[in-house]
């Protein structure tokens, strides 16, 4: 899609156990669930003239399919892999074939984390990476991509 479509529209991808948001150590990830991250995502979009997919697997291939299926759909993803962050080559190879923006997005800071952590195979595929701002680095993450898509 090109930046003169009139309707925008940006695939917010979430990893692998991102769907026990709000139980699963809520010290270290807070206490919104997924769905209050994607509500406050969709309600954003829609004042930021964009219109916003989500989708959370936790398996794999089922996200390489997500990702490219956004070619020819979606104007920019934004992708917190979770997990896969660190260990899938076919999250990144999917996300090299994309000619549209991407940021990647953490809940925590991994660089604060154990160091198996801190290597991201998505990094240098993605224009930016937001990690350790809880939740409200989705709603950052989104603020950009309506920038980078609009030409802003």
């Amino acid at each position: 899609m090109k930046k003169a479509d009139t309707n925008l529209k940006v695939l917010v991808i979430h990893g692998p156990n991102l769907n026990l948001l709000g139980t699963r150590e809520p010290d270290k990830y807070g206490t919104d669930t997924l769905d209050d991250i994607n509500t406050r995502l969709t309600e954003l979009g829609k004042k930021l003239g964009l219109e916003v997919d989500t989708f959370q697997s936790n398996h794999e291939g089922d996200i390489v399919e997500k990702i490219q299926c956004a070619a020819g759909e979606h104007n920019g993803v934004i992708i917190n892999p979770a997990a896969y962050t660190h260990t899938s080559i076919a999250i990144r190879d999917a996300l090299l074939v994309l000619e549209i923006p991407i940021i990647e997005i953490h809940l925590s800071n991994i660089y604060k984390r154990e160091a198996f952590r801190h290597k991201s195979m998505v990094a240098d595929v993605a224009e930016g990476q937001i990690s350790g701002f809880g939740p409200a680095g989705y709603t950052m993450a989104l603020e950009a991509m309506a920038r980078m898509v609009n030409g802003l």
